[in-house]
Formats: C-alpha cells, structure tokens, sequence
C-alpha cells in the first residue's frame, strides 16, 4: 500500500463567518491581522497546537502536496505560514517540485504577503473570490470587494507570468439568490479577462445553522429552481469548454497542466495526512475526523500525547479505504472509474464482482438512458453538463445499490 505523501492544514481563523458558511471557523473580527492584532495572541496559541499535532504523526515519506486551507489562512503572517511549512518539512521531507497551495482571502492579502509567500515555499494560490458583483459579495457576507479582488487578481496573475508562481487557483459560487443567465454570464465574461489557470464553481449550499438557512425558513432567500440552476450550470461548462478549460471534476475546472494535484489525492482514493480543528485525515486507509472547536480540539491533542495516537494513524493499521467511498469520490472525476477494476484490486474475485457490477447497472439504466451516464468499455462516466449536473441523483443510486449487498461484500471479504 503506498504511503500517504500529501498533507492538509486547517487555518479556522476568520474575520467573520460568511452568511454560507459552516465550516469550523474562529471568528476575529474586522482587526484580526498582523502581530499586535486583536487575534494574534488567539492564533499564536492554535499555531503551537498544530506544531504538537504535527510533531505525533510518525515521519512517512516525503510530501509531494501541502494545502492550508481554512477559514483563512491569509490571516496568518508570511512569517507564521512560514514557520508552519518549515515544522511540516522538517518532520516529513518535501519531494522535489512539489505542489504548495495556500487560500487567501483579498481582504486579507497584499502584493508584499505575495512576495514573501514565494520566499517561504509557496508554489500554488487559491484565492476566494466568490463573486466580481459587489451586491453578491455584501448578500454573502463577504468582507472584500470587487476592487480588492481584481488588485489581488493582478498581483497574482504578474507573479503566475512572470514564472515566480507555478499556478493559481480562483472560486466562485453560481446559482446565487436573484441570479440568472445574464448576470451569471457577465461574472463568467470578468473571469475569463483574468483567466487564472485553475477555476473551483461551486454551487450555493444552504447548510444547517447558517444566516441563509435561517432566511430561507423566513422565505427571504429567492433561490434559482433546479431546471434553472442547470441551465447556468450548463452554461458555465459550456462557456469554460470553449475558453479552453476542462471540467476534469464536477465542481473544477482547468487549463492544461493546472490541474490541482492536491485535491486529485482525495478524488483518486490515495492517502493523505491531515493537522488541525477539525480536518480530516486518511493515512492509512481509515478516516479520522479531528474536533470542531477549539476546546474540543485542543483536549483531543492532550488526549493523543497522554494516552499515544490514534490507531488511523499508525502504519501498522494499514486498511483499504471503503469501497463505496472510493467510488463516490472517483466517479467526480473526468475519467470516471473502471469499477471491474477497482472491485477486484479492493477484495472481490471476478465472478463476485460480475454479479454485484450486473446489480449496480440495473440501478443506473435510468441515468444510462437519460443521457447522465455513458459506459465506455468498463468504465463508467458522468456526461457533461447533463450527467454532473445530476450527479447526486446518480451517486445515491449507486449508495442504494450499497446498502442492498450483502454484509459480507461490503465488510471487504475475501471469498
């Protein structure tokens, strides 16, 4: 089994919480940043805990990519990302070319943080724009404007040209209360102008215990309905398409050679190492979600050095990661998923794997006639736009035909 060689770190500080948002975050507030600011003292003290994380794993091979994500990482200084990377890399090692990234956030981010990222290490940026319409970022409850996204956006694209930065990376979220075609086409147009290498779309999610789902309750957010939702999905993928990049997954799409090897790790069923409130990790074949506040997090780091860590995390509790996972996540991608392939490298012999494969294709004939899903060969793939647009309506097909085998299939047999 290959070991993990990527690695996530959790930055849950934030100036405030998005109105979308249900992420584990700390909020700040609006002077968070800098040494002296109203945070600094809360993120210095959460920085030692993510040292102490770190410092347990048992050293593994050499990191080939490093994400920080958050919350937003950009509110630590150059120096204190800095200093993070170096505890990671003198604990794991870093491979040669390896892929660096770091999301900042443009109200917390300058030309001068940009240079010293590169000094420290930073190969990759994700920045969070969200949207280019001032009036979508206030309704978001974002803190930036458009003017500080398109200074970020410069400052980002003359390091990309100039080669000091080997890609790049900028978010958006579509299908936004009182959106429609025209106004989604205008946010694509402004995207194409900056044109960054790599593009995250996501569509708006109404989470649990968030300020858009209590307004929903109230009848206060004007959603797009489903059929119209995929009509600006589809036209996101259609406009991409012709600007030359790829929707190599359902939500990410990219220009040749910019696709995001980090987030390849998680759609591709390898394993990787994960630090912080609330991350996830999965060195060794089972997942390990860590706590989702402060306190919790913080008597958990105690917990794993009084008491030795936790056995997902030992080379010695090598397992295979859970079928169906491997196939929901792969299924995102581009190429699909040989599913023959995968049943029989995960524990099923072949006439086992026949007759459960035969089961999975009578649940999807419904997404295979509608045009969702095509066969190619042994390989199953999501059409584009239809069949990821719909994805959900395919993959809890594939979770029914899950639950419907046998305990023995599912608990990896060896027959």
């Amino acid at each position: 089994m290959k070991e993990p060689r990527s690695a996530y770190l959790h930055i849950p500080f934030c100036h405030r919480r998005c109105f979308y948002c249900d992420f584990p975050i700390v909020p700040l507030g609006d002077k968070a940043r800098g040494e002296g600011a109203a945070g600094s003292k809360s993120i210095k003290s959460y920085l030692k805990l993510l040292f102490r994380e770190i410092s347990l794993a048992p050293q593994a091979s050499p990191l080939s990519t490093v994400y920080i994500g958050g919350g937003t990482p950009s509110l630590l200084t150059p120096n204190q990302l800095g200093d993070l990377l170096q505890h990671l890399f003198d604990h794991f090692g870093l491979q040669d070319g390896a892929e660096v990234t770091v999301e900042v956030d443009p109200a917390s981010f300058n030309e001068e943080d940009l240079r010293e990222y590169l000094e420290i290490g930073i190969t990759r940026l994700s920045l969070g724009a969200q949207s280019f319409d001032n009036e979508a970022l206030s309704m978001l409850g974002r803190r930036h404007d458009s003017s500080q996204l398109f200074d970020s956006c410069q400052w980002i694209k003359k390091a990309y040209s100039q080669g000091n930065l080997f890609s790049w990376s900028l978010d958006l979220i579509q299908n936004l209360p009182k959106q429609n075609l025209f106004t989604w086409e205008q946010q694509l147009k402004k995207l194409l102008e900056i044109s960054p290498p790599h593009l995250s779309i996501y569509d708006l999610s109404i989470e649990e215990g968030t300020v858009f789902a209590w307004r929903q309750s109230r009848g206060e957010l004007n959603l797009p309905s489903d059929e119209f939702a995929a009509d600006i999905t589809s036209l996101t993928s259609s406009i991409l398409q012709e600007a030359g990049y790829s929707r190599y997954e359902i939500s990410n799409f990219a220009l040749p050679g910019h696709t995001s090897r980090h987030n390849r790790v998680y759609w591709s069923g390898a394993r990787w190492w994960g630090f912080g409130l609330g991350a996830t990790s999965c060195p060794w074949g089972k997942r390990l979600e860590r706590p989702k506040t402060r306190a919790a997090y913080e008597a958990w780091l105690l917990k794993q050095e009084l008491e030795g860590i936790d056995k997902s995390l030992l080379p010695t509790n090598q397992s295979s990661i859970d079928l169906d996972e491997l196939f929901l996540v792969g299924l995102r991608r581009r190429e699909g998923i040989n599913f023959e392939e995968m049943a029989i490298e995960w524990g099923w012999d072949q006439t086992h794997s026949n007759i459960f494969l035969k089961e999975l294709e009578n649940h999807w004939n419904g997404a295979i006639e509608k045009g969702w899903l095509k066969r190619q060969g042994k390989r199953f793939v999501l059409t584009d736009p239809v069949g990821m647009n719909v994805s959900n309506q395919v993959l809890v097909e594939m979770l029914l035909w899950w639950d419907s085998l046998p305990k023995s299939a599912v608990a990896q047999p060896s027959f």
